[in-house]
């Protein structure tokens, strides 16, 4: 049988990532073409900082408090907080930077019938309290669970877990979309059908999804 429930990573699943970004966040910011030149899993050999973050070494959240600190320094402020990144470098229009493929997916979805969540783990904490009201498209999930006010972040079991209960499923009927290895195999223990989303080729990730969930990729 079909998967019934479509659960989704944000950041780099829904969204486009600050790697794929960077020019608009340098005119954004007023800083010169190709100051920034970290590139995350678009080039892991050149950025160390993601190199120690993918061994384990240090956490997700770490990774991004010192880009955000470094880019502040870069404009000559003192940024503590990824929100303070990430609304300066992506304005007041958010919508411009979600994957059309992550609409045409989410479209796919619903119009089958298929549940929809959103298991995050700094949704709110890098993206502001106020980025639901600016993002429509974030009405559409039935479920989102946020460890930005849980605490539990994936991946930890509690948190997949948090998705079935609020939805009422199993984990075996959840297809989970991330693009971080350790939370897809955090979900794969709990017995989800899980998706590593390959940031460089998001079609082929959402049509993989969308044939889990029984429906044509």
């Amino acid at each position: 049988m079909p998967a019934q429930a479509l659960v989704l990573d944000f950041g780099g699943v829904i969204s486009r990532t600050l790697f794929e970004t960077h020019e608009l966040t340098e005119r954004a910011l007023g800083l010169a073409p190709g100051t920034l030149t970290w590139r995350g899993p678009l080039h892991p050999a050149g950025d160390a900082l993601w190199q120690r973050m993918q061994a384990g070494e240090i956490s997700e959240r770490d990774y991004w408090h010192t880009r955000t600190r470094e880019v502040g320094r870069m404009v000559g402020e003192d940024w503590s907080r990824m929100e303070q990144f990430v609304v300066r470098a992506r304005g007041a229009d958010p919508a411009a930077v979600i994957r059309p493929e992550a609409i045409e997916a989410i479209d796919a979805a619903a119009r089958a019938g298929r549940r929809l969540a959103i298991l995050s783990n700094e949704l709110d904490l890098f993206y502001g309290a106020d980025f639901r009201r600016k993002l429509p498209l974030l009405a559409r999930f039935e479920l989102i669970v946020d460890a930005t006010y849980s605490g539990v972040l994936k991946p930890d079991p509690r948190a997949y877990a948090a998705v079935t209960a609020g939805l009422g499923v199993d984990a075996s009927e959840c297809v989970f979309v991330d693009d971080q290895p350790r939370n897809v195999e955090g979900a794969r223990r709990v017995g989800m059908q899980p998706v590593a989303f390959d940031v460089r080729a998001p079609g082929e990730s959402y049509a993989q999804a969308l044939r889990l969930l029984g429906l044509d990729g």
